[in-house]
C-alpha cells in the first residue's frame, strides 16, 4: 500500500515547507522518516521518488478551470492555478530529470522552466520545435548550467551549448515514444511533459504518459481553450478511467494524481 492509498488528501502548504527539503536532499530515503510520512502531500510525490526502473517515467501536468479551460479565448492563462499550483509545478520540475514543452508554450509564455519557487535543482530543459520558431533569446535558452535540448530540423542560430536532435538521428524522433527514448538514452529517466495541451494530448494518445497531474482552479471561464484534444471515442466503455487520487490544496485548488497505468477498478492499464 502506498501513502496515497491511506486516504489522507487534505494538505497544508506551510506544513509541507518543512518536509520538502528532506525530499529534495534524501529522495526515496526520506520516505523512511515518520515526520515525512505524516504529511499527506508526501504521497503525491512518492511515485517519482521511488522510481528506479530502467523504463522511463513520464509525468504530464496541466492546470485548468472548473469548466475545463486552460486559457481565455485570447490565450491568457498565466497563474490560473495560483500559488499552491505553481509551487506544485516547480516541485515536479525539481524531482524530474527533464521538462518538455512544445514550441507553442514557448511562444505564448516564454517560460523559464526552472525551480525558482522551491528548493531543488532545475532539470534539463527540452523544447519540441520542429521548424525552429523559438526566439534565440527565449528564456529557456539562458545559460545557467542546465542542459538544454531542442528537437528541431532547423539548425540555424541555436547557442553552441544547446543540443539539437533532428530526424538525421532518427527519422521518427518527433514521435512521443522515440522522443522519450532519445531523452532516456541521454540519462533523463524521469520526464515531465509540461505543455501545452496539444503536446500533452499527443503523449497521452501515444500511451507514453504514466501519471497525469490535473490541477483544478476554483474558477469558471465559460469559454476559451479546452484542455485536451485526444482521439475521439464512440462509447463510454472506451474512455480512459485512471486510478485517481485528489488532493485539496490550501488555496482551494484540487489536484488529481491520475495513474494512467491503472484503471479505477485497479486492473492493469498498459505496461507496469
Amino acid at each position: 500500500m502506498t501513502l496515497a492509498d491511506e486516504g489522507r488528501y487534505h494538505t497544508s502548504r506551510h506544513a509541507f515547507m518543512h518536509v520538502w527539503p528532506l525530499l529534495v536532499e534524501q529522495r526515496a530515503d526520506a520516505l523512511e522518516n515518520h515526520c515525512v510520512l505524516a504529511d499527506p502531500l508526501t504521497a503525491l510525490y512518492e511515485p517519482l521518488l521511488r522510481h528506479a526502473g530502467s523504463r522511463p517515467l513520464v509525468v504530464a501536468q496541466m492546470g485548468q478551470s472548473l469548466d475545463g479551460r486552460i486559457a481565455t479565448p485570447t490565450g491568457k492563462s498565466r497563474y490560473i492555478n495560483g500559488s499552491a499550483g505553481l509551487d506544485h509545478l516547480h516541485r515536479l520540475r525539481a524531482l524530474v530529470d527533464a521538462v518538455v514543452v512544445g514550441v507553442g508554450t514557448v511562444l505564448a509564455d516564454d517560460p523559464q522552466l526552472t525551480t525558482r519557487r522551491v528548493e531543488g535543482r532545475s532539470p534539463a530543459r527540452v523544447v519540441i520545435d520542429r521548424s525552429g520558431r523559438t526566439s534565440r533569446d527565449a528564456k529557456w535558452l539562458r545559460q545557467d548550467g542546465c542542459k538544454r535540448i531542442v528537437f528541431s530540423e532547423n539548425a540555424a542560430g541555436w547557442p553552441d551549448a544547446v543540443e539539437r536532435i533532428g530526424t538525421e538521428c532518427d527519422p521518427d524522433v518527433f514521435e512521443p515514444a522515440r522522443l522519450v527514448a532519445a531523452l532516456a538514452a541521454r540519462g533523463h529517466r524521469i520526464i515531465l511533459v509540461e505543455g501545452g495541451a496539444a503536446t500533452i494530448s499527443r503523449f497521452i494518445d501515444a500511451g507514453m504518459v504514466d501519471r497525469l497531474h490535473i490541477c483544478l482552479s476554483p474558477m469558471i471561464l465559460g469559454s476559451g481553450r479546452a484542455v485536451l484534444d485526444l482521439r475521439p471515442i464512440d462509447n463510454l466503455c472506451d474512455a480512459i478511467r485512471p486510478h485517481a487520487r485528489p488532493y485539496l490544496l490550501d488555496d482551494g485548488n484540487v489536484l488529481y494524481d491520475c495513474d494512467l497505468r491503472r484503471t479505477a477498478g485497479g486492473d492493469p492499464h498498459g505496461d507496469a
